[in-house]
């Protein structure tokens, strides 16, 4: 695999709320539906005729649904990985941000700024997120080589796979996450030079 198109799935109503989603499984809003159809057609025009070779997703309703929609818009069945789930924000499940924010005002900045640092309440590390991602990719790399796949996966699971992708060595969250966007990555060459990932 040399290429990975990463897909954000499309708004759901915690979105639209400003609120943290993490694992919970929450249905794409009718907004995030029809922001998904919009970004299948333009998922397909950046693929011209060069076809996906695969289209896997995370397992949360938001990214399935959108992996469906993109599928049948660039004409491949999306596979289902349950490594790929979002990072599990605990007890910020449900939570605004700016709640979260005036309830643990040190811990959430350094959350933001130094993820790695920082375990939501009853959450989960980044470092144990990076390791699942890790895995879900050896198999990935080896039937891959030299192709194109599509992933859809929400914030911040996201931003994790590309810093990790990219063989960026610092992960760097923002409170503001992306939702119905994507990103041609090319995969780090140390990652296809080794092939383990």
């Amino acid at each position: 695999m040399s290429q990975v198109i990463l897909i954000r799935p499309g708004a759901t109503l915690y979105d639209e709320q400003n609120r943290v989603q993490g694992v919970l499984d929450i249905p794409l809003s009718e907004q995030g539906c029809c922001e998904v159809v919009r970004m299948a057609r333009e998922i397909a025009e950046s693929l011209g005729d060069s076809p996906l070779a695969a289209l896997y997703s995370g397992p949360g309703e938001n990214a399935i649904r959108t992996a469906e929609i993109v599928g049948k818009v660039v004409g491949v069945r999306p596979k289902r990985i349950n490594e790929f789930r979002n990072l599990d924000h605990g007890l910020w499940q449900g939570l605004q941000i700016d709640e979260i924010k005036r309830r643990n005002t040190r811990l959430f900045r350094q959350w933001l700024d130094d993820p790695a640092t920082i375990c939501p309440p009853q959450g989960e590390t980044v470092d144990r997120a990076m390791d699942r991602i890790k895995g879900a990719f050896r198999p990935l790399l080896r039937r891959h080589q030299d192709e194109a796949i599509g992933l859809v996966v929400g914030e911040p699971l996201a931003r994790l796979v590309a810093c990790y992708l990219r063989g960026e060595p610092r992960v760097q969250l923002d409170e503001r996450w992306s939702c119905c966007e994507f990103e041609w990555i090319e995969i780090a060459a140390v990652l296809l030079k080794n092939g383990t990932a």
